[in-house]
């Protein structure tokens, strides 16, 4: 699944959400839509793809129980430049590259905030 030079934004979207990642998109305080991220949580792992523009393009795999996925404090796999590289690069991986060993005592999922925010949600059972 490679883009081409000549790929759009819609283009590169559609490919992300036929692998499954869903899209929030961060306001500042006055509404206004600071960024595009898109969310794939997988195994113990969460896919991180923020388009800020086309030559600016931050793709990231964490740990599932990272609780800030804007601003991770541990990053399993990086990569940032234009979108069609980055965004080959993230689904290149295959789902258990730079995965860990499942650890049971943290479960739980992503759920979907106001404001196009998202939070981490413990499993109580």
């Amino acid at each position: 699944m490679t883009c081409s030079p000549e790929t759009t934004v819609e283009d590169v979207l559609g490919k992300l959400i036929e692998r499954g990642f869903n899209f929030v998109h961060p306001r500042d305080d006055r509404g206004e839509i600071i960024t595009v991220v898109g969310v794939r949580a997988h195994g113990n792992v969460v896919d991180v793809v923020r388009l800020d523009g086309e030559d600016d393009v931050l793709a990231m795999r964490m740990p599932g129980e990272e609780p800030d996925i804007l601003a991770p404090a541990s990053v399993l796999w990086q990569r940032a430049g234009a979108m069609t590289t980055v965004v080959d690069d993230l689904l290149g991986l295959g789902d258990d590259d730079y995965a860990e060993p499942v650890r049971t005592e943290s479960r739980g999922c992503w759920v979907p905030g106001g404001f196009g925010r998202a939070k981490w949600l413990a499993a109580t059972a």
